[in-house]
């Protein structure tokens, strides 16, 4: 099973695909980049196509996305939202589930901590995935980050539902 992470970003859209695994194996990860020349609509339309593409090439069984919280730079956060919902889209035309996660749950999950930095969270992901090297840029590995999240909490349903 598949499971592919975004961290949505209209300039970086972060990906990770991660195979469920006896431990978890990263399969990709990357980021798709749009031009900050280039009129928002075509953006985002060339972002849904490379969305598109990922879903295509690796047939997830679901997508996690982080959610987007209101930043203090409301442009940010409004552009973020934007790559959130092609990412929505892709994935529904595709008949792929699509569940979010707050940054707060993903550093939980992946470091232990709420509060993790960003540092501490790409170390992990590192670690956990036993990768050789920090996936770049950042948005990368936060993306591999949203894609453990899920699958940790794939391990935690059986204890959640049997209490």
């Amino acid at each position: 099973m598949f499971v592919l992470g975004i961290d949505p970003g209209l300039t970086r859209t972060g990906y990770g695909v991660v195979e469920r695994a006896r431990s978890n194996l990263p399969v990709a990860a990357g980021v798709i980049r749009t031009s900050k020349d280039a009129p928002v609509a075509e953006r985002l339309a060339e972002l849904h196509r490379d969305l598109t593409d990922l879903i295509a090439e690796y047939r997830p069984a679901v997508m996690a996305v982080e959610a987007v919280f209101t930043n203090k730079n409301l442009r940010t956060a409004l552009s973020a939202t934007r790559a959130s919902g092609m990412a929505f889209l892709a994935a529904a035309q595709a008949g792929v589930p699509v569940v979010e996660y707050t940054p707060t749950a993903i550093k939980l999950a992946v470091t232990g901590d709420g509060t993790a930095t960003k540092a501490m969270v790409a170390e992990m992901v590192v670690r956990r995935l036993k990768l050789a090297e920090t996936p770049k840029p950042a948005d990368a590995a936060d993306a591999l980050a949203v894609a453990m999240c899920h699958l940790q909490s794939l391990r935690l349903r059986p204890a959640r539902e049997s209490a």
